[in-house]
């Protein structure tokens, strides 16, 4: 069993059946597609150099625009006490140029809590809790505490400084394709990263995606 389906629980019968095969990731299943994003947007200008630094731990990037080709893996893994993971590889591709976003997931089963450690190596680490919206049979995946991580040492980070991230991921029946939109936000700043758009599973790199 996957380790989405054991945090949510009953609540995963109520997924769109595409989301259900989609997030059944584990030792005998892994997830690839491929698709455009729509929008991608980031922060002020002046948190360039935050983005740029980001890209040593393939965690964040400067660039942004419109109708970015991206690649998305997800591949179950075991880490060293035996727990369950799932490695998150997000390639987006600004032509000649290969931006990442990854992460690697587990779940704490006494919370039913996702954990999250962005980066690799691991510069972040965010609670995620897993939502299905029984109406359309979509997931809400949020964020919820934070901690910067620096080696084995995990800091708990003050709501002012966290990145609070909201995902929404839906099927869209007409064009046979998952739709995502993901906000990340910080209480003063605002908006610091955004993107959204379409993929298809079991697609090849870049496949064009029409809107």
């Amino acid at each position: 069993m996957s380790i989405y389906k054991k945090a949510l629980g009953k609540q995963f019968q109520y997924l769109h059946p595409m989301l259900q095969k989609r997030y059944e990731i584990s030792s005998l299943n892994s997830f690839q597609g491929a698709g455009v994003m729509k929008k991608l947007s980031r922060g002020p200008v002046w948190l360039y150099p935050f983005f740029f630094l980001g890209t040593k731990w393939k965690l964040l990037f400067p660039e942004y625009g419109d109708n970015i080709s991206f690649v998305i893996k997800n591949t179950p893994r075991k880490g060293k006490n035996g727990e369950e993971q799932v490695h998150w590889e997000r390639i987006f591709y600004f032509d000649k140029k290969k931006r990442y976003f990854n992460a690697l997931m587990s779940l704490d089963e006494e919370r039913s809590i996702i954990k999250d450690y962005l980066g690799e190596p691991a510069l972040m680490y965010s609670d995620l809790a897993f939502n299905v919206n029984d109406a359309s049979g979509s997931i809400t995946i949020q964020s919820q505490d934070q901690r910067l991580v620096l080696g084995r040492w995990e800091i708990p980070l003050p709501r002012i400084f966290q990145g609070l991230a909201t995902v929404t991921e839906s099927y869209l029946e007409k064009e046979k394709a998952f739709h995502i939109k993901v906000k990340v936000e910080n209480p003063i700043i605002g908006s610091l990263f955004s993107y959204e758009g379409v993929f298809r599973d079991d697609a090849s790199d870049k496949e064009s995606i029409s809107y």
